[in-house]
């Protein structure tokens, strides 16, 4: 993407209702004013709250809201070029329940409040296979216990990913940590008992991955102790 393009699309998210640029500085300080307050404040009703982190274009946020709409969905990503589409196409569409939010995802529990989240969706995240950056890999230990201070009890996290490096690391890591995993497989569009989400909606990047054959793989995961 050209940089104008980039600069046109920034300026476009300043615009949208639906997109929130929180500055690190204002999170760090523990004083987010939608912290704890967003289905209140943002979505006006008390559905469940569901975030896709690293969303991209924001197709699975779009694509889950649609087919959910007595669920609000919020779509994280630093990168604001990217989820511009999945913005303006909610906009457009008269999406209600989707809006996006521009910041890393290690801020997260300075947005949400504890216990203020009902389930989470990775998909397609950068599996970080290099040692040194493992602590970037969005399963890790240290992201888990983010993700278990703003999930509500029962809440839980599914992982939607072409590599089976991310697939098989973040089972040991389930398993080695007593999570409790609630459904597994190895090639989604080759099991029965895959969630319809899970092979209904498709990203711009995983039909590119399946064209060139590979197996998108699926976990569903409860954190211990919630």
């Amino acid at each position: 993407m050209g940089s104008k393009n980039k600069l046109k699309r920034f300026r476009e998210n300043d615009t949208f209702s639906n997109v929130f640029q929180p500055k690190r500085e204002e999170l760090i300080q523990g004083n987010y004013e939608y912290k704890g307050r967003w289905k209140q404040e943002i979505f006006n009703n008390d559905n469940p709250l569901v975030l896709e982190l690293g969303c991209g274009k924001g197709e699975y946020t779009v694509g889950l809201a649609q087919e959910y709409p007595k669920k609000n969905f919020i779509g994280i990503d630093i990168k604001g070029a990217r989820f511009w589409r999945g913005a303006k196409t909610a906009l457009d569409e008269n999406i209600n329940n989707a809006v996006f939010i521009r910041t890393q995802i290690e801020l997260i529990d300075l947005i949400f409040a504890e216990n203020e989240v009902d389930e989470i969706w990775i998909t397609f995240p950068d599996p970080q296979i290099k040692y040194k950056r493992t602590k970037h890999r969005l399963t890790n230990t240290e992201f888990l216990q983010k993700y278990k201070k703003v999930l509500k009890k029962g809440g839980v996290v599914n992982l939607k990913t072409d590599s089976e490096f991310m697939h098989g690391y973040t089972l040991g890591l389930l398993h080695g940590e007593g999570h409790e995993i609630l459904h597994a497989n190895h090639n989604v569009y080759k099991n029965e008992y895959s969630p319809k989400e899970v092979i209904k909606i498709q990203t711009f990047y995983e039909k590119q991955y399946l064209e060139q054959g590979k197996p998108i793989t699926f976990v569903k995961f409860k954190l211990k102790g919630n």
